[in-house]
């Protein structure tokens, strides 16, 4: 028979070994990492008014809304453009929102890690320090658009083929391969998920002590565009317009959903958002979408300059009644703890949630 070794601990009152049972020792090792764990853990804040907070890019943002933040004009190479406007500052779920998004910022921006957008680090860590003085209810999350999707480099092939005939419509160049990039961002937007979860954890939340959603993006054009689009501010075809609509955001939309569905995450699909008020389809009083905002030849051309980029960082962006819209669907979404459901025009002219399946 094998006796295990016994660990000896000297006794330095009586100057002799005393023998400590194996199992006795372990109890008091796994005892002593409990409160090891428990006292970096910690426990979320009780007190306060509860927050919900938005990490993501510019369609988080409010990038397009108007009216920014003052420290993210342009101060100190600080372009975030947050906007009050933002659709963080109209839900209910709390009473009060939190922005931390920025415009432009991709998944490793808005994830744990060092890198840096418009002098910002991490919002993910921001997020721990945040959660630890307030009383955390709920997480928005929109990401992705900026990885391998590219919507903003989307957008000028698509004009770039309007204004050149012989260049061929974006539904043809990049339709191919648009679901190789949308799968290619999943796990990019599963690491941002894993990031939010690591922050909140470290700021003593369990994942059953908030509500994390993931938002989709909003189709920004149509083909119902009148024939003179070109002329006031949607310079892409309207074939291209239908792919977009019907194909581009839905797939990403999928994407970003699979990641929810096996994060364990919520998820708010805003594809049909501005359905019969996207960009050029009525005035611009009416619509929710921006259109371009600057001469298309220059954008693609690339001569537009750093002020003339600061404008086109506004075009194709939800309007600020698109961004009430959305904090409408948040406050109707969050409560009822559904796993999904997408964000749609209602006949009131409002936007309502409706369940969608997985």
């Amino acid at each position: 028979m094998i006796v295990p070794s016994v660990p000896v601990v000297p006794n330095l009152l009586l100057h002799r070994p005393v023998r400590i049972p194996v199992l006795l020792l372990s109890a008091l090792a796994v005892g002593a990492l409990g409160l090891i764990g428990r006292a970096h853990a910690g426990t979320p804040p009780d007190t306060g008014p509860p927050v919900v907070v938005a990490l993501g890019d510019s369609a988080a943002s409010g990038e397009g809304a108007g009216d920014y933040e003052p420290g993210t004009r342009g101060e100190g190479g600080d372009w975030c453009h947050r906007s009050p406007a933002a659709y963080v500052h109209h839900t209910s779920p709390a009473e009060r929102g939190v922005n931390l998004a920025c415009s432009g910022a991709d998944s490793a921006q808005v994830g744990l890690g060092t890198a840096v957008r418009f002098t910002e680090g991490s919002q993910a860590a921001r997020l721990t320090e945040l959660a630890r003085r307030n009383r955390v209810t709920a997480v928005t999350v929109q990401v992705g658009a900026n990885d391998e999707p590219d919507l903003s480099g989307t957008a000028v092939a698509c004009i770039r083929a309007f204004l050149d005939l012989r260049e061929p419509g974006c539904r043809y160049s990049l339709g191919p391969i648009w679901a190789q990039r949308t799968a290619a961002v999943e796990p990019r937007v599963e690491g941002v998920v894993r990031s939010v979860r690591s922050a909140m954890g470290a700021a003593g939340y369990g994942d059953a002590d908030y509500a994390l959603v993931l938002l989709s993006y909003a189709a920004l054009g149509s083909e119902t565009m009148p024939v003179w689009h070109g002329v006031i501010g949607c310079p892409y075809s309207r074939p291209d317009a239908a792919w977009a609509r019907t194909e581009a955001f839905p797939l990403l939309a999928e994407a970003i959903g699979r990641v929810a569905e096996r994060t364990g995450a919520r998820f708010l699909d805003l594809t049909r958002l501005a359905e019969g008020r996207e960009a050029c389809t009525g005035t611009e009083r009416t619509e929710w979408q921006r259109r371009l905002s600057v001469d298309p030849r220059s954008l693609v051309q690339g001569t537009l300059g750093e002020a003339g980029m600061r404008l086109f960082q506004e075009s194709f962006h939800p309007t600020a009644a698109a961004h009430a819209a959305i904090g409408r669907c948040l406050a109707e979404f969050v409560p009822t703890g559904a796993a999904r459901s997408a964000c749609v025009p209602g006949p009131d002219g409002q936007a309502h949630t409706e369940a969608v399946a997985a």
